[in-house]
């Protein structure tokens, strides 16, 4: 596999594919928002935030960190939102597949508009 436009790279042998953003798209619909409401929160256009949810266009950090803002979601929990099983090496991904859907409930369960209001 080669990177594309969504990679992300670390100072480690490998690289991340993540999936960023469909990542973002989730938790703007999850929000009741339309592509026009957050692009213009962030101050891009709907157009660039289309191509950043379908994977055509790398945002750069300084505008991830603000889209994760907008949408009130802690930029850690965005990105690791993001990790697919193809970012991570062939030896952990039993495990990755066996913990993943807990975490996501778990940081769900954080970041709700209930766990919020009950807070």
């Amino acid at each position: 596999m080669h990177p594309t436009s969504s990679t992300i790279f670390i100072n480690t042998p490998f690289y991340f594919v993540m999936n960023l953003g469909s990542s973002i798209k989730a938790f703007r619909k999850e929000r009741k928002l339309s592509q026009s409401d957050l692009a213009g929160m962030c101050g891009i256009t709907s157009t660039y935030l289309s191509l950043v949810e379908n994977g055509k266009k790398e945002p750069t950090i300084a505008l991830i960190k603000i889209i994760a803002e907008k949408l009130e979601v802690p930029l850690p929990i965005l990105i690791f939102s993001a990790i697919t099983d193809e970012d991570i090496p062939i030896e952990k991904k039993e495990l990755f597949e066996l913990v993943k859907p807990s975490i996501d409930s778990i940081l769900q369960k954080l970041i709700s508009e209930d766990a919020v209001s009950e807070g």
